[in-house]
């Protein structure tokens, strides 16, 4: 570590690859190590679920706790895959079956106030200086499970790190029961409409957003949606006065995990210059869902089948997609009514369509390098991974003109076409739109040469950490200058 270098905590629910269950945890396995070559040292904090404990057979303990919630706990600090972690080891807390969020039965665990809780707790401790092992310059915190750190270095310590506060779905906050506030150990003072109070219940996220330095969300176009009553899901009033300490930030993807040249987890490696071997993806994707061989336009949908990401609308639409001669392939897991819906299709139109219920990394990986274009319904979108894992792949994006969808995909339209720089198509969510979008990509994908011109487009688009890197040490940069002065 150098003198100049900045040091930073995160403190996340979930870091790829040990625990994973969305886009949250893609971010908190690459932004560190992206962030090392601008000038900032990383450690994650994150809670010691079994897969995370088992992830650092050598770590060493640098704190213990009597009482941490409910039963004693500690704190193991080590690298793994790359990452420098502290892990709350609290069996009582987070070993156990089941998600990070939910227990067997799908159900958020009753506990959850508490469990993470016990992170933000962990975290303020942490950025306060009170464990030896390491003090941070930032405090980092992600989502609404991280967001009682602020909280608790706001009404426990006098002095503490520079705070930000990172929302990757305004939609999940993080409320519970003002009866919580004892068990938390929060002082009555906190409990106020400028602290964690929210509609007679705490807040987790609402405090973050009041009261971290600075806060930011994962695209520009979602950082102005989330100021308006359409987008800001009770907390625009908030987010509007404290517009100037709010930025956007796209997220990025880690080139290491994909990167179709070398990605073990595929049929046949291509790139830009040398796509043609991508017809073997196809071809072997469209035989493991047992597609009709026949040379069709092929859609891909990887995403979490709920309201939000519009697969419902898609759903509606399938006739006017069967009509049109093309092939669909679902990868998700989610609402159950959606799971039923594509998996009647997918049985009512055998061969046409293909549905796996669930989530395997390998098999999105053989989506991304196969499918000819990936459908990204949103209703609304703070960013979104699967289209900037498809840009990088070849793979078309279709999506709604929403958050980070409407920044990350340039629309083919007349123009566009004509002066050769489209690398998808966007639009507005709804059904009669999203009917035109897939007739649209229909027409583009007949014209063979526009189509292999956009996906080299698509390929040339930089959607690595890279700059969003250098924007967050920017940011931190400026928060430890606000310091200063």
């Amino acid at each position: 570590m150098t003198a100049s270098q900045i040091t930073a905590l995160f403190v996340v629910s979930e870091v790829y690859p040990f625990i994973k269950t969305g886009g949250l945890a893609d971010v908190a396995g690459a932004l560190p190590q992206a962030l090392l070559p601008e000038g900032v040292r990383v450690v994650t904090l994150t809670p010691g679920y079994p897969s995370v404990i088992d992830a650092l057979p050598a770590g060493e303990t640098i704190h213990e706790f009597h009482d941490l919630f409910g039963g004693p706990a500690r704190l193991i600090q080590g690298r793994a895959k790359g990452i420098e972690l502290i892990v709350i080891d609290a069996p009582h807390l987070y070993r156990r079956p089941g998600g990070p969020y939910h227990g067997p039965d799908g159900k958020d665990w009753a506990d959850n106030a508490l469990r993470f809780g016990a992170l933000g707790l962990v975290a303020a401790r942490i950025g306060a200086g009170e464990i030896a092992a390491f003090t941070p310059d930032i405090l980092h915190a992600h989502d609404w499970q991280g967001g009682l750190a602020v909280a608790y270095l706001r009404y426990g310590y006098e002095r503490g790190p520079r705070t930000l506060i990172t929302v990757h779905n305004l939609a999940f906050q993080g409320l519970f029961p003002s009866s919580f506030m004892h068990l938390l150990k929060l002082p009555p003072q906190a409990y106020s409409i400028e602290g964690v109070e929210f509609h007679g219940e705490i807040g987790f996220l609402k405090a973050a957003l009041a009261l971290s330095d600075r806060i930011t969300t994962v695209s520009p176009t979602y950082a102005a949606e989330i100021r308006t009553p359409e987008f800001g899901m009770g907390l625009d009033g908030l987010l509007r006065v404290r517009t100037e300490r709010l930025t956007g930030i796209l997220n990025g993807i880690d080139y290491n995990v994909w990167n179709p040249a070398t990605d073990p987890l595929i049929a046949a490696n291509f790139d830009a210059r040398r796509i043609a071997p991508r017809i073997a993806n196809k071809a072997v994707l469209k035989e493991k869902m047992k597609l009709e061989t026949a040379d069709k336009l092929l859609f891909g949908v990887i995403s979490r089948l709920t309201w939000q990401k519009g697969l419902d609308m898609l759903v509606a639409v399938l006739p006017t997609l069967l009509a049109t001669g093309a092939q669909l392939v679902v990868l998700g897991t989610g609402e159950r009514a959606l799971e039923r819906g594509f998996m009647d299709a997918a049985r009512i139109h055998e061969g046409r369509i293909g549905c796996v219920i669930g989530y395997d990394e390998e098999f999105a990986h053989l989506i991304q390098a196969g499918a000819d274009a990936l459908l990204m319904p949103s209703r609304f979108e703070p960013c979104g991974l699967p289209q900037l894992c498809a840009l990088r792949y070849g793979t078309l994006p279709i999506v709604s003109r929403v958050g980070g969808l409407a920044d990350t995909v340039i629309d083919c339209n007349e123009m566009a076409v004509a002066e050769g720089f489209g690398t998808g198509v966007q639009f507005t969510p709804t059904v009669g739109m999203l009917e035109a979008a897939i007739l649209r990509t229909t027409a583009l994908w007949r014209n063979a040469r526009v189509w292999r011109r956009a996906q080299r487009n698509a390929m040339a688009a930089d959607v690595s950490w890279r700059r969003p890197a250098r924007h967050y040490a920017d940011l931190y940069r400026e928060l430890l200058a606000e310091r200063r002065r």
